[in-house]
């Protein structure tokens, strides 16, 4: 069966009471990750508070029949994955930590985002040129313990940097002890970037080679190309975009042509708030888990804000004075708003529908979305449901009609 994943943000309950577990569509989802738990500096992974939250997590998926998993890591959580699994005692510490996680709340398995080996990801992460060879010797041990559970993990675009600081050019031992890995193929184009772009593109081959930052079908064929082959990838998927302060004189191709420019400059200084979720005031700061100062605004839309933000119609058409545009090379839309100057890129029903075909096509195990608290009325995952199942829905009919006709023929 294709998989139909989401992860559950552990914190909306709590910071955002318009969404949490009683408003989950478990229907939606094969399998659901609780997110996120951070390993710590002595190989523990601590639930600190949610003890009562992730029970009822697993109890109401398994009444719904819905696969269970807690990811452990995150952008702010992979400080000390590299000395977790460092060394003989510290991976069997670490080993030990996860086993009890999955014996205490009746887990269905364990997802790892480790962001990133051999990389200081958000600023401060140990690392060093083995981790990849120690990740995969976890893992291994890991499988050992827990032989019917399902281990995945969250991975980059490109495959694990080997020693010498290169993406490895062999994966397979990753592909024989994983049941498969999810691409994060979104953040790809943000704040942080040169100019707008696509957030999560489907494709880049057409873009110029300075503006192919990686895509769904660049991750797939580099993880291929090492060994991870398509049948295990579960093909990461955003709920959510990036908004850009772009003035006007730049967001079209000119005075005359109001089509939307690709890759418009944007103002670096004047991040616009996302949905009513990112509520810090403009141009306050933060400080991340690093101790470093950050923007405190984050610019993110979720897909159900860009309908409360008045970008979309309750039908998912740009909404009336918003203009839009289509990038058939990435298949990803952008809309902006002339009167705040916002522009947002984004993913909507038609470019879920162009993963869900790809993911179909290409043979991939299926997709997993961040978050389950995005979508809008379930429009997101219905398209991609609709477009990577219909070859098994086709199938099951065909098995159907032909048990059909070898019971008639045997009368």
């Amino acid at each position: 069966m294709p998989v139909a994943m989401a992860w559950f943000a552990n914190w909306e309950d709590a910071d955002n009471p318009a969404f949490g577990l009683a408003n989950m569509n478990w229907t939606q989802y094969t399998r659901v990750s609780y997110s996120f738990l951070e390993p710590t500096t002595d190989q523990t992974i601590p639930v600190d508070g949610y003890d009562d939250q992730l029970k009822q997590f697993v109890q109401e998926a398994h009444a719904n029949n819905v696969n269970t998993s807690i990811t452990v890591g995150g952008w702010t959580g992979s400080r000390y994955f590299s000395s977790a699994v460092a060394t003989e005692q510290s991976r069997s510490n670490f080993v030990n930590a996860a086993v009890q996680l999955v014996d205490t709340y009746n887990l269905d398995g364990l997802d790892f985002d480790w962001e990133y080996p051999s990389q200081t990801g958000i600023g401060c992460n140990e690392q060093s040129p083995n981790d990849a060879s120690n990740y995969l010797l976890f893992l291994q041990e890991l499988r050992s313990r827990l032989p019917s559970k399902t281990l995945s993990a969250a991975v980059g675009l490109k495959p694990f940097l080997d020693s010498s600081g290169s993406p490895m050019t062999d994966v397979s031992g990753f592909y024989s002890v994983l049941d498969y890995i999810e691409p994060m193929n979104y953040d790809v184009w943000g704040s942080f970037s040169s100019s707008v772009g696509p957030n999560s593109p489907l494709a880049d081959a057409c873009a110029s080679s300075a503006r192919q930052e990686g895509s769904a079908t660049s991750a797939v064929k580099a993880w291929s190309a090492a060994g991870f082959k398509a049948d295990k990838i579960v093909l990461g998927v955003a709920g959510y975009g990036h908004s850009f302060r772009v003035t006007k004189e730049n967001a079209y191709v000119s005075s005359t042509n109001k089509t939307l420019r690709m890759y418009a400059s944007f103002d670096t200084e004047g991040q616009p708030n996302g949905d009513s979720w990112d509520t810090a005031a403009p141009g306050t700061t933060a400080t991340d888990e690093c101790g470093n100062p950050s923007s405190a605004v984050t610019g993110i839309f979720n897909y159900w804000g860009m309908y409360q933000q008045g970008f979309l119609d309750a039908s998912g058409m740009p909404a009336d004075g918003i203009d839009y545009l289509w990038d058939s090379c990435s298949s990803t839309p952008f809309v902006y708003n002339s009167n705040t100057q916002v522009m947002v890129s984004y993913d909507d029903a038609n470019s879920f529908t162009a993963k869900g075909k790809y993911i179909l096509n290409s043979g991939l195990r299926g997709w997993a979305m961040w978050e389950a608290a995005s979508d809008y009325d379930n429009m997101l995952v219905d398209a991609i449901r609709a477009a990577s199942m219909r070859c098994t829905f086709a199938s099951m009919v065909t098995e159907s009609l032909v048990t059909s006709v070898e019971d008639v023929t045997t009368l």
